[in-house]
């Protein structure tokens, strides 16, 4: 089946949303127990963590772990957002350069002035984004970012997207309670696809979506340790409590450049792989064998895959042994951890 299709529907009684790219299972939200990220709540600072730069704070939802603070005194009220999910037994992340997002535009309080995606080109679509910009922004202190699904997008509904987001900055900017209280709501997995996942496609809304796409029996495949990789090798991956590792299997070809097409498969698909499962943290690959003239090869297929990748991931490099190391972002809650 090709092209793209967003399914809506209820997973184990969970608000879920599936994108499937060309019948295969391409990204996958969830929602959790935990507070969602994008969360905003009026904090109090706690106490410092001395060594780290960061301040414990008090929030309705429990403690949270604020990380490069200067000059914030304990009994200190702020606002911070969650920027993603804890660890059993670990404080929520949180920040406090909060920011108000949607899927035309993003309102920046602590960035001010107006800018428009990079990605946008043609000089003449950026003129009538700054020109939409500047009319709902009149006024407003705060900076706005127009987003890359902007070009070509109604007027009105650009202005819309921006007004909202400046009336919500604005009513929780504004607030002046006293205690630790949550002033907004971070988004479901239902209005995330709407916001991120803005390439044009089928949109499925009827309940049993799920099913009739083939999301199920992808989710059987995401839910194991191995994921099939182009040419008959294999990806086993195994969260453990310290990382995650990630071995390479060449499968039943052994020729001489069994492992260098299986590592580079790898590079290709562990994005995906990575994103369906929510996994994060330290990721540890152990690859196939193959000559070190193919490991910048092999460097460039991997960042170009998470290059385009929503969580924020960082190659870190390879290791004395031969290893290859990824430090990513725990943007979304592991697989197993949600379904039974």
């Amino acid at each position: 089946m090709k092209g793209r299709t967003i399914i809506l529907d209820q997973l184990e009684g969970r608000e879920a949303a599936a994108l499937m790219v060309d019948g295969k299972l391409d990204d996958l939200l969830i929602d959790g127990d935990t507070p969602r990220p994008g969360t905003i709540y009026r904090a109090r600072a706690d106490r410092p963590v001395k060594g780290q730069g960061g301040m414990f704070v008090t929030t309705p939802d429990g403690p949270a772990f604020l990380r490069q603070v200067k000059g914030l005194a304990p009994g200190v009220q702020l606002l911070v957002q969650v920027t993603g999910f804890a660890e059993p037994g670990k404080a929520l992340p949180v920040t406090d350069r909060v920011l108000f997002k949607s899927r035309y535009a993003i309102v920046t309080p602590d960035a001010p002035g107006l800018n428009i995606s990079r990605s946008i080109r043609d000089e003449e679509e950026r003129d009538r984004l700054l020109e939409i910009a500047h009319e709902q922004m009149e006024g407003s202190p705060y900076g706005l970012i127009l987003r890359s699904c902007c070009s070509g997008a109604d007027v009105i509904e650009i202005a819309e997207d921006i007004g909202a987001m400046r009336a919500l900055a604005e009513q929780v900017l504004s607030d002046s309670g006293t205690e630790p209280e949550t002033l907004s709501e971070g988004d479901g997995p239902h209005i995330l696809a709407w916001r991120d996942w803005t390439d044009p496609a089928e949109i499925v809304t009827e309940p049993g979506g799920f099913e009739a796409q083939g999301v199920l029996d992808a989710l059987d495949t995401a839910r194991g340790i191995t994921e099939p990789l182009s040419g008959g090798g294999h990806l086993f991956i195994e969260a453990t409590r310290a990382l995650v590792a990630v071995d390479v299997n060449t499968g039943k070809d052994s020729s001489l450049a069994a492992g260098t097409k299986a590592n580079f498969a790898c590079a290709k698909q562990l994005a995906r792989a990575l994103r369906v499962r929510g996994l994060g943290g330290q990721i540890t690959l152990d690859l196939a064998p193959m000559p070190k003239k193919d490991r910048r090869g092999f460097e460039q297929f991997l960042r170009a895959a998470f290059k385009a990748d929503p969580v924020e991931t960082t190659l870190a490099g390879w290791t004395p042994l031969g290893h290859f190391e990824l430090q990513r972002k725990r943007g979304r809650i592991p697989l197993t951890e949600v379904l039974i």
